[in-house]
């Protein structure tokens, strides 16, 4: 009898757990999916058609260093109920906020605007006009987070993160080489030329973008999540960037076992797909461009909601999805303005958008370094954390991170200047 009770206190602890999970589900996968945006899309696939399957070896450091930094995001946001522009204007003076925020600012509404570039060059794909898919999309985007609600937005970015497994599909149809794969994975071959070392700080900076930090602690302080349930935001984060690091293996993979093995050179997500089509199918190419347009809906709703919360968070407005417009007029406004700033590009006749989807993520990749310090001096301030400061782990992975980030930017610029 005793054996039996024991056993169903345990299955209600289990069942109890898997709900509370479930409840607090979302701020972890949605942040890592989005990092797998049109840019990212972009920059994987000519990651893999240039180099074949020898970038693989980034997903590596890429996914310890994601999980570290958007843990650490999630634990200040939980402890401090405040976001990480909110803790940058407090720990480290308006001036330095200012810089910061502005240089995130233009980062991210070149990142927008390559989302709505992802959405026009996937719906090309199937024949539909961008002067019909960037606005019906933009209208969408904005319908979605000024007239919803935070609950109901969480939803739908969830379903949107499921869709993007497709990229697992369409690689399997391309026929890779697993035994090449594991070679590339296990002895990396590094190159410090310049176009290289560009894309590497490309997908370090689109895998761990500086927009995520400020998301990821705006989602867990906006969906009320408290200290006692951090252990479920753990393992949110965890499961959300191992979903990130799959779909960008496996977009690198599709690439590079098609396009690179026939010497097909691409600028754009939407020429890997329109590639595909000869190489692997037609529904593998299908599926590249469904997986693209799904992205770019996904991120450009979400990165100028970010861009949105930090600004505001930063000069002390009020944000917030399930505030209304006259609560929170400068987050509403700010965000209306990146969405017609983004979508007005794209419909522009000679718009550089190769230049932009690129630079944007390498300007992620620069501004990184910077963000991540102010980061990591907060998170270790107990007058700020009290006992939940860094452990040594976190910092050693931390200020890796941003010595081999500055060291990779410096080679490039000096690379560049003697090329």
């Amino acid at each position: 009898m005793l054996s039996y009770k024991n056993f169903n206190r345990r299955r209600k602890y289990f069942f109890r757990n898997i709900v509370l999970f479930l409840a607090i589900l979302g701020p972890g996968i949605i942040t890592g999916s989005v990092d797998n945006d049109a840019g990212g899309i972009t920059t994987y696939s000519v990651a893999g058609a240039l180099y074949g399957y020898r970038l693989l070896w980034t997903m590596i450091p890429a996914f310890i260093v994601l999980v570290v930094v958007q843990e650490m995001n999630a634990r200040m946001g939980i402890v401090t109920g405040k976001g990480l522009a909110d803790l940058i204007r407090e720990n480290a003076g308006v001036k330095v906020t200012f810089f910061i925020i502005f240089g995130a600012l233009i980062t991210d509404i070149g990142n927008t605007t390559t989302e709505f570039a992802g959405v026009a060059g996937s719906m090309q794909v199937f024949d539909v006009s961008k002067y019909i898919s960037v606005p019906v999309s933009a209208l969408l985007v904005w319908w979605l987070v000024v007239k919803g609600t935070y609950k109901i937005s969480e939803r739908v970015f969830l379903v949107f993160s499921a869709f993007l497994l497709v990229y697992v599909v369409s690689a399997i149809m391309g026929k890779p080489h697993w035994s090449e794969i594991g070679e590339a994975m296990i002895h990396p071959k590094m190159q410090f030329d310049v176009k290289y070392l560009a894309v590497v700080i490309g997908i370090i900076g689109t895998t761990i973008a500086p927009w995520m930090m400020f998301y990821m602690q705006a989602a867990v302080i906006e969906k009320g999540i408290k200290i006692k349930e951090y252990k479920f935001t753990l393992w949110d984060v965890i499961i959300g960037s191992i979903i990130t690091v799959v779909v960008a293996f496996f977009i690198i993979v599709a690439c590079a076992s098609t396009l690179h093995e026939n010497g097909i050179i691409i600028e754009k997500a939407k020429d890997a797909a329109l590639a595909l089509k000869p190489l692997a199918g037609n529904l593998a190419s299908a599926l590249f461009a469904f997986g693209l347009f799904i992205a770019s809906i996904f991120s450009a709703t979400i990165l100028p909601v970010a861009t949105s919360f930090y600004v505001c968070e930063a000069f002390g407005f009020e944000a917030g999805i399930d505030k209304k417009w006259k609560e929170a007029p400068q987050f509403y406004s700010l965000f209306t303005i990146i969405i017609i700033i983004g979508a007005g590009i794209i419909l522009l006749p000679n718009a550089p958008l190769i230049l932009i989807t690129l630079w944007s993520q390498v300007a992620n990749g620069v501004l990184l370094p910077v963000i991540l310090v102010c980061m990591i001096l907060i998170v270790n301030n107990k007058e700020v954390m009290g006992k939940y400061v860094n452990k040594p782990t976190n910092n050693i992975i931390a200020w890796t991170t941003i010595v081999v980030l500055i060291g990779l930017s410096l080679t490039l610029l000096v690379s560049s200047f003697i090329n």
